[in-house]
């Protein structure tokens, strides 16, 4: 593979400046003992769910299980699918905007304790009453549908149309 995601979207910035552009992305909420683990960004030091940016032909439940254990060291197994969610209008200190779709899956710990990596300031286990207040649409959306007990089987392959 050529490059990374990023290389990807800082090329294309090159070209297009800060104007609204979709993204991509998979995450998860991680479960254990009925606490989530959210993420304090180094971004903006505010707190999210885990998951980020979808490389070049790999899929969304990938996506996730890549950026799980990139950025918590845990590794884990996907249980359910909640939905793909919308954040219209994210705007990064820099001015980049996005229109980002997150397809948000609940998951199992299988091994590790996390970690932080560079994109975390901390990790931590919420219980529901204790959840702090989140930056983005997509992650309040997908713990809304959680709480509402909205729950998807996983495909058990991958189907693609057209030609491969």
């Amino acid at each position: 593979m050529e490059g990374t995601e990023m290389d990807y979207i800082h090329d294309l910035r090159k070209i297009i400046g800060p104007r609204k552009i979709i993204l991509n992305c998979a995450g998860a909420l991680i479960i254990r003992d009925g606490k989530i683990l959210f993420q304090r960004r180094t971004d903006n030091g505010r707190w999210g769910l885990i998951g980020g940016l979808l490389e070049m032909n790999e899929t969304y439940e990938q996506a996730a299980l890549r950026e799980i254990r990139e950025e918590t060291g845990l590794e884990v197994r996907l249980d359910s699918f909640l939905g793909i969610f919308h954040n219209h209008n994210m705007v990064w200190s820099n001015g980049d905007a996005a229109h980002v779709l997150s397809a948000m899956f609940t998951a199992g710990i299988v091994s590790g304790e996390p970690r932080i990596d560079a994109e975390s300031y901390e990790l931590r286990f919420f219980e529901k009453d204790q959840i702090p207040e989140l930056f983005a649409e997509d992650h309040i959306a997908a713990l809304d549908a959680y709480f509402r007990g909205v729950r998807y089987p996983l495909l058990q392959e991958n189907v693609y149309t057209g030609r491969r």
